[in-house]
């Protein structure tokens, strides 16, 4: 099985990069990826504030999907995450939510152990692995791993684990994958600028879905089917992924318009992913038992 190395990883999703590895569709791979902080925090002495930027949020490939065109649908399977034994986190003033309120830097180093994170003596978390940053390259712009949009990039949602399976757009040729920015554990907003944040390894199997049947990015997993959408602020991010679920649910499930809209009103839970970064993410969360009821199967 081809293990993709963290040291080929790229700062930004462009159709400039050039790819370090090519796979087949129905292929399995690995991807070993650092942290969001390139490995530059590693005791709690260390700090956000002396960090080299250019480091930040790196996405280990960009790999080649053969048979993949513009105009296609990767299929990204994640099999399995596997995480190294400890986590970083910052809060500083400026930085995310939190930040607004924070008077200084502070850094918290969280073992991993026995399926849990150690936050302190008191509490203790279990880990529920998730990858923050995934995506193809947009098709005519280069966009920072940092920045979610169209394409995937830094989403952020804390769905996107061990046993779901991500769509993403396919721009052009070969898809050019790559991920990074695993968190052993997040809460939706991330609303101190960070998860968990630890290096690891992600196997994933990737295929190649001729055309664009779904709104993209979109997520499944056993329990929800999920519209992502990234946008400037929060009311653009919700209406947007409300917005392409509704669309999703009239197009591919054949409900009438005003059915779609109905039961995302009883069904959908509109969640924030991020709410930190360049561009905010939401996501519109429909149980699988709903769509399942309407006899559609995902490609």
């Amino acid at each position: 099985m081809l293990i993709v190395k963290r040291e080929t990883a790229v700062y930004a999703m462009s159709p400039e990069n050039e790819p370090v590895a090519r796979v087949r569709s129905g292929d399995t791979l690995t991807f070993e990826t650092a942290d969001c902080f390139g490995g530059q925090i590693v005791q709690e002495t260390d700090r956000m504030g002396t960090l080299d930027w250019s480091r930040i949020n790196p996405a280990t490939g960009p790999v080649f999907v053969e048979g993949a065109e513009a105009g296609d649908t990767l299929k990204v399977e994640i099999l399995r995450i596997d995480l190294a034994e400890q986590a970083a986190m910052v809060e500083a003033p400026g930085e995310g939510i939190t930040g607004l309120n924070a008077q200084e830097e502070s850094t918290k180093i969280l073992p991993v152990k026995d399926g849990r994170i150690i936050f302190s003596e008191r509490i203790s978390l279990p880990v529920s692995p998730m990858i923050g940053v995934i995506g193809t390259a947009p098709a005519d712009e280069t966009v920072a791993t940092g920045t979610p949009s169209f394409h995937g990039g830094n989403m952020d949602c804390r769905r996107i684990g061990a046993g779901s399976t991500l769509y993403l757009p396919v721009n052009v040729p070969g898809a050019l994958l790559a991920m990074g920015d695993l968190h052993a554990v997040m809460g939706d907003g991330e609303v101190c600028v960070c998860g968990a944040e630890i290096a690891g390894e992600v196997t994933v199997r990737v295929s190649v879905v001729k055309g664009q049947p779904l709104p993209l990015p979109f997520l499944v997993t056993q329990e929800h089917a999920m519209a992502i959408y990234s946008a400037e602020g929060l009311d653009a991010a919700a209406e947007g992924t409300t917005l392409r679920m509704r669309a999703f649910l009239i197009d591919q499930v054949g409900l009438a318009p005003h059915e779609a809209g109905m039961l995302l009103s009883l069904t959908g839970d509109l969640r924030i992913c991020q709410a930190v970064d360049p561009n905010k993410t939401c996501r519109m969360e429909v149980p699988m038992n709903v769509i399942g009821d309407c006899g559609y199967r995902f490609p």
